[in-house]
């Protein structure tokens, strides 16, 4: 029986447990909180921090392990290239994973290589930033190289918050690094979504319209997805293209891939992020839903060096949604309300709380509390439901 070392113990590593077990694998999860959900689903576990790459090649080694993976959890991707590098097992090239997991790594990769790139620089100490912020023109986002689920991330106007702004994200950064880049205008909705790619070849290439509450605490946090997508099909036709030519010179070879892109209002088209993971936001549990091809079983396949199951051009039944389930204020969650009259639309509602329990205001994709799956027949229907999708769906808190 092979085994299958996952690293994180979140909700979002249930269904690839789920079905790592069914194709007869045997699966062990690691992290240092041992009361983390996924753990009761896994065969076995063991407390390990998933940034300690010492820690977690050591544990590795014990437990001969055939595979290793980071299924939908950022913090872990880098460490499980190195261990599966150490180890002689299946990995994607290790400097291109440390390329595609840090912001500002990635950013110059894209410049050197002539992607379309916001202008960007990174500091460890803001009295160096702020000599270099006349470089800039406002607005700037200011982030972490290192933070996944927009966490940290914060949009500058002006000199006045700037200082702010940096500190709060210097908090979200594991190697205490920031990156201040320019702004871009968007046209119409930035996607993000999961795809995949099989020896190399980009051979499931999605888009999505990324929404977003504007009174949410972190405005930059998604709050929905949409499948599929709005952005005209010679712009996704471009961006598919550089995505391909991205992987092709970071010699990656079969992966999962969480990417974020968009379009600016200088007609540009942008790869913003294209990180070696799922998406944390159930993006291929939901794609596998909309398109019926399963991204999740071809990571799990790849990281154990297994042949991979033909992929091809998503084709969508219908149209999709994902809404975030979140609360806008910190309080105690009392109950979920849902319109009767979207019933049946709704495909699934996963409410990760209970009653009575804490709910935190909106600061980052780790304060979801649930999410909640839509599909219509018409696009039409699907924007009714989105447009409305506060008073239709309420999330009560006291």
């Amino acid at each position: 029986m092979k085994k299958l070392l996952l690293l994180g113990g979140s909700s979002y590593l249930i269904p690839a447990i789920k079905i790592a077990q069914n194709l007869g694998i045997y699966v062990i999860t690691c992290d240092y909180l041992p009361n983390n959900i996924a753990h009761k689903y896994s065969n076995e576990y063991h407390n390990v921090s998933i940034v300690d790459k010492e820690a977690v090649l050591s544990l590795a080694k014990e437990l001969k392990i055939d595979g290793i993976m980071s299924f939908a959890t950022d913090p872990g991707v880098v460490v499980a290239s190195y261990v599966a590098t150490k180890l002689g097992l299946y990995t994607n090239p290790y400097k291109s994973i440390e390329i595609l997991q840090n912001k500002g790594k990635f950013r110059k990769f894209l410049e050197k290589n002539n992607f379309n790139v916001p202008k960007s620089k990174t500091y460890k100490n803001y009295t160096i930033a702020v000599k270099d912020i006349e470089k800039f023109e406002f607005p700037i986002i200011v982030k972490p190289v290192d933070s996944a689920g927009s966490k940290g991330v914060k949009r500058v106007d002006d000199l006045e918050n700037f200082k702010y702004a940096f500190e709060y994200a210097l908090k979200y950064s594991i190697s205490k690094e920031v990156i201040v880049e320019e702004f871009i205008e968007k046209i119409g909705f930035s996607s993000d979504t999961d795809s995949f790619s099989v020896d190399g070849k980009l051979t499931f290439c999605s888009f999505s319209d990324q929404l977003f509450d504007k009174n949410a605490d972190n405005p930059y946090t998604p709050s929905a997805y949409v499948w599929p997508c709005s952005m005209c099909i010679e712009k996704q036709k471009e961006l598919e293209s550089e995505i391909q030519r991205l992987i092709k010179l970071l010699n990656m070879k079969s992966s999962i891939y969480n990417i974020e892109t968009c379009i600016g209002k200088n007609k540009k088209a942008y790869i913003m992020e294209c990180t070696p993971r799922a998406g944390g936001n159930r993006l291929s549990e939901i794609l596998k839903l909309a398109t019926k091809q399963d991204l999740i079983t071809a990571s799990i396949k790849a990281s154990l060096g297994m042949k991979i199951d033909k992929l091809t051009r998503p084709q969508y039944d219908g149209f999709w949604a994902e809404l975030i389930l979140h609360s806008n204020n910190n309080g105690i969650f009392d109950k979920l309300i849902i319109d009767k009259s979207i019933e049946k639309y709704i495909v699934e509602v996963d409410l990760w709380i209970s009653k009575g329990d804490i709910v935190k205001s909106f600061t980052g994709a780790n304060e979801t509390i649930g999410t909640v799956i839509v599909n219509c027949k018409t696009k039409e229907k699907l924007e009714t439901i989105i447009e409305k999708s506060q008073e239709l769906i309420k999330v009560l808190v006291k």
